[in-house]
């Protein structure tokens, strides 16, 4: 399956999810066809899918590695090994992608993911407008987690009807992305503002659950042995890496029109991240002590332009490039040195060049 052909499928196959939810909703009540029609709007009229297609590479990378045992013939395929099961997967890795944005925009009470109002303002707004009791924001949060909770025991079913070699990694990923969160708001609260906590996090709640994990996933899905896997799995932490680094950049000097975020949005949430800790770091004193007070504040379009210029003055902004060029490096040197064939290395690396210098 090409990898255009696993993000038409992967959405397709999360339309049927939704209708099937839908459906058992409107035996429960109105309030949950409503939690239901907004999840659904959330994960199918956005996303770039880059779980599914990283799944998707490391069992073309699997299928690539398996030596022939006769001449023309390749080793038999792993036991539900199915194109169905790889577009389940790749529907599951995207349940919780969108549980971990509905509630990381709690979190950091965001107003916008990709262009629209977040989960929680959607719902704090009905409430507002229908003049119920109670706080309409707190309402809109309330909801908001159940709603990431509905998408991540969703994702579990899919993953249920997989085989059973699976469990593990999806195990480990679930638990990492968690831990990662919480890394982070702790960060957050603390003040670390030190490299190594915000790497830390990149490792555990993006790294993971972006890259080394759906490469993972697939892989194993795909038959590949473990040292494939291991292989794969260092690859993808490079390339999580890479990813989320690209996110930091954005999030300080993206435009809103493409990121479908405000600009600064990470400065105005405070988040620790390595762009930051490398301005703290990099900066005089005085400098580093105006970017620390602007940190988790509304700023206005001159307190934003002030910590930009701080940033890129600093040599923050180069560094971050740096290591996203460093990271790129090492995971398409892994992927050089894959044992497997031809067509499954480009794939791969075409998606390394992708996520590492997105715009979005």
């Amino acid at each position: 399956m090409t990898a255009p052909g696993i993000a038409v499928r992967v959405q397709e196959r999360l339309a049927e999810v939704f209708t099937t939810a839908r459906a058992d909703a409107a035996r429960i009540g109105d309030a949950v066809v409503e939690a239901t029609d907004v999840l659904a709007d959330f994960v199918l009229l956005g996303g770039k899918r880059v779980r599914p297609l990283f799944a998707d590479a490391g069992r073309t990378v699997a299928h690539g590695a398996r030596a022939p045992i006769a001449p023309g013939a390749r080793a038999p395929i792993a036991p539900g090994d199915t194109a169905e099961a790889i577009v389940e997967l790749g529907a599951a890795l995207e349940l919780v992608q969108a549980c971990a944005l509905v509630h990381d925009d709690i979190i950091d009470a965001s107003d916008m993911r990709r262009g629209r109002p977040t989960v929680h303002r959607i719902f704090a707004a009905r409430h507002r407008a229908g003049g119920w009791h109670g706080a309409p924001d707190r309402y809109g949060e309330s909801v908001a987690i159940l709603v990431g909770d509905l998408a991540l025991a969703w994702a579990d079913d899919l993953v249920a009807t997989l085989p059973a070699r699976v469990a593990d990694a999806w195990r480990t990923m679930r638990t990492e992305v968690l831990a990662g969160q919480l890394l982070d708001i702790t960060s957050e609260a603390c003040g670390d503002e030190s490299i190594a906590a915000a790497e830390r996090v990149i490792v555990y709640k993006t790294a993971g659950y972006t890259v080394a994990r759906p490469l993972e996933l697939g892989a194993v899905l795909g038959g590949a042995d473990d040292a494939l896997v291991a292989d794969l799995r260092a690859i993808g932490l490079d390339l999580g890496l890479a990813f989320q680094l690209r996110d930091d950049l954005l999030g300080v000097y993206g435009d809103p029109n493409v990121t479908g975020k405000p600009s600064g949005d990470d400065l105005i949430t405070g988040k620790r991240t390595v762009l930051i800790a490398e301005g703290l770091g990099r900066a005089d004193a005085g400098d580093a002590g105006r970017l620390r007070a602007l940190l988790g504040t509304d700023l206005s379009a001159a307190d934003l332009r002030a910590a930009r210029a701080i940033l890129t003055g600093s040599g923050a902004q180069h560094a971050v490039e740096a290591r996203i060029d460093g990271a790129l490096e090492s995971a398409l040197s892994g992927i050089s040195a894959l044992p497997t064939s031809d067509d499954a290395r480009g794939g791969l690396e075409a998606l390394a060049h992708r996520i590492a210098h997105r715009a979005a």
